[in-house]
């Protein structure tokens, strides 16, 4: 890990530079806005300058014509990457080269060996790799983490995820959305991966899966419902532990109008259900527990961004505290590999029509 590296001796803020200005880049930008008092904002990137009008007419932010005046800058501590996967391990290792610790939007990229790539590339470099993957960061889930910690709930028995979403024509309509080209998968890597990364951080990874995955008659052309698409919008999935216990995974997006994301637990203790950014816990012996905001869609319907960024802006300030203080983030590039073995372990079973056991690196 590398050591910690001031911020700006002028400013007290650290510099930053942001590539890529899509959809993703919102929740980022404002999150920016917010911790304008730690962060200098370099200048921001897109190839397309219709693009970077347009975001620094909304954030107010400085936009930059040439990556290039991000990476050579000497100044700049780190690069936020917001770019589509399929850039990422190219993108990283550019960053790598520069010296520029990197904070990347999900997934680490849209193959597997290029998200080992990825962070092999900043290990390899003594850099810093945080992962937005902001679930990690809901008051809910944190509460939830604890209470597997200190054993309330017991043992683990039983555990289900349930991620019934909607996504209309007209966000597969983007091109590339929905193609193992550009994306690298469907529901799993590119919505799911969320919830089932806190799924991961709760109950850690099984020791096999199996699996079907499927494209819906939604995405297909010949129905007249939507464009083609190459990667599954409907997962079912059987999981095994190493302790007995056993889970299942339900992904779609596929299911109108979009549903709050769910993960269940029974233990010997009790059951918690996260509804959204809801917890509900019942002990055994009648104890209750509760957290979070009430269950809402969280992005799961037709507007993918319809959220609040508080998460995106936790994520942020853990990246920063970890260069100030010379530590990894919260989700750095080897935690985040631990959802991509999962899904790659579930495509494969899915695949092959067989059970698979799940890689440990």
């Amino acid at each position: 890990m590398a050591a910690p590296i001031a911020p700006s001796a002028a400013s007290g803020r650290r510099r930053i530079g942001v590539i890529g200005l899509g959809m993703a880049s919102a929740p980022h930008a404002q999150s920016l806005i917010d911790l304008r008092d730690r962060v200098e904002v370099a200048g921001c990137f897109s190839p397309s300058a219709e693009r970077r009008a347009a975001f620094a007419a909304r954030h107010g932010l400085p936009v930059v014509e040439r990556m290039e005046s991000l990476l050579e800058d000497p100044a700049l501590s780190a690069i936020l990457l917001l770019t589509p996967p399929d850039s990422h391990a190219e993108l990283v290792a550019r960053c790598a080269a520069a010296g520029k610790h990197v904070l990347l939007e999900k997934p680490l990229d849209a193959t597997p060996e290029g998200a080992r790539a990825v962070v092999s590339a900043m290990e390899a470099a003594g850099l810093t790799l945080g992962v937005v993957l902001q679930h990690r960061f809901r008051a809910s889930v944190e509460r939830l983490a604890g209470l597997m910690r200190d054993g309330t709930l017991g043992r683990p028995l039983s555990a289900a995820v349930s991620v019934r979403w909607w996504r209309d024509a007209a966000y597969y309509a983007q091109p590339g959305r929905g193609m193992r080209s550009r994306d690298g998968g469907g529901v799993l890597l590119t919505q799911a991966i969320h919830t089932l990364d806190a799924f991961v951080g709760l109950l850690g990874l099984p020791e096999r899966v199996a699996g079907f995955a499927a494209t819906s008659v939604l995405r297909s052309p010949a129905t007249g419902m939507g464009k083609c698409m190459d990667t599954e919008d409907v997962v079912a999935a059987a999981l095994g532990y190493g302790n007995g216990m056993l889970a299942t995974i339900d992904a779609t997006t596929a299911a109108y109008p979009g549903y709050p994301e769910r993960i269940e637990i029974a233990g010997t203790g009790g059951s918690a259900v996260l509804s959204g950014d809801r917890l509900e816990v019942q002990l055994v012996g009648g104890g209750r527990i509760s957290a979070g905001e009430d269950g809402a869609t969280l992005g799961g319907g037709a507007d993918p961004m319809a959220f609040s960024h508080q998460h995106h802006r936790a994520v942020l300030s853990d990246f920063l505290d970890a260069l100030d203080e010379g530590r990894r983030p919260r989700v750095d590039g080897r935690e985040a590999l631990k959802v991509h073995r999962l899904i790659e372990a579930i495509l494969q079973a899915a695949a092959g029509n067989s059970t698979v056991e799940v890689a440990d690196r």
